[in-house]
């Protein structure tokens, strides 16, 4: 029972996105951590992540 409410958790929180930030960390240790330098703090992936949602957004209506 337990495992499957975990499960649920992370599911909602995949699909609402609240995981983002986690989910950002995890890919770049595993892809960009050898390259050196360091991965945006929460604060920063935020705007980031803002900006490509919303600016640039082009419609009729």
């Amino acid at each position: 029972m337990k495992n499957t409410l975990y499960g649920l958790w992370r599911g909602l929180r995949r699909v609402s996105g609240d995981d983002a930030y986690e989910r950002y960390l995890a890919h770049w240790r595993k892809h960009h951590a050898a390259e050196g330098g360091q991965p945006l703090d929460r604060k920063a992936f935020i705007k980031v992540e803002q900006d490509r949602k919303w600016n640039g957004v082009r419609r009729c209506c």
